[in-house]
């Protein structure tokens, strides 16, 4: 399963996303800073699955129709920053969508998320981060998540993985950093949680004209959920 995450830096790369959906084969590209009404229903062989409605910088999921069928889609709102209350850049920071993969017959479970900016602190974004994960579970206990995006959390990542970790959640960075802007604040803003998937790797891709490097992420099912229920991997399917 190949999934893209891309911050286009309040819409300016939106021009990239054909040659990214075609160059890397995707399955699920999920978007932040986007403006939902210069979005296109299609992008490549990928369809819309939701947008944020009320944000100034939205959310996005597109999703190839020949691998899923979507289930539900929502927009979910979380416990606001200072910057939130002051600018109103984003009243909804999480997006879920529920899937049936057809290749595997599995469910599935994957979120665009973007945590609040670095004026707020790392406590705000793990309860962000931990709200987040509540959210999509309400979409589906025990089924394989995936939330990809914006996690706003280049400085003490160890503790984060720790307390990922505790939750029941893998937290997994990319190959390269994906925000290099300035002296000051670069490394890995952007990567993936995840629950009942193996993530193979997660790539940082070539630099496009956001501030933000987009990252790919590629995963599979584990053969266990976590739960003793025995999942299919697409190894079995030829793929």
């Amino acid at each position: 399963m190949r999934t893209i995450s891309y911050n286009l830096r309040e819409h300016k790369a939106s021009g990239e996303l054909e040659s990214l959906v075609q160059d890397y084969k995707v399955d699920l590209l999920c978007l932040q800073e986007c403006d939902a009404s210069d979005l296109p229903d299609v992008v490549g062989n990928l369809q819309m699955a939701t947008v944020t409605k009320e944000n100034r910088l939205g959310l996005a999921m597109y999703y190839s129709r020949e691998r899923f069928d979507m289930v539900r889609a929502d927009a979910f709102s979380l416990k606001k920053s200072l910057h939130d209350r002051v600018l109103s850049p984003a009243h909804e920071r999480l997006i879920g969508v529920k899937f049936l993969d057809l290749e595997t017959d599995r469910t599935l479970v994957a979120g665009s998320f973007h945590a609040a900016p670095l004026t707020a602190s790392n406590s705000l974004r793990r309860h962000q981060i931990d709200a987040a994960h509540a959210e999509l579970l309400s979409m589906g206990d025990g089924l394989a998540t995936l939330m990809v995006g914006d996690f706003n959390y280049p400085f003490f990542t160890q503790k984060l993985t720790a307390h990922m970790t505790e939750s029941g959640y893998d937290l997994s960075l990319s190959d390269r950093r994906t925000y290099t802007r300035g002296m000051v604040f670069r490394g890995h803003f952007d990567f993936a949680t995840s629950r009942g998937l193996e993530i193979d790797r997660v790539e940082t891709l070539p630099r496009g004209a956001s501030d933000h490097l987009p990252i790919l992420v590629l995963a599979d099912y584990r053969n266990d959920n976590g739960n003793g229920e025995e999942t299919v991997t697409d190894s079995e399917f030829g793929t």
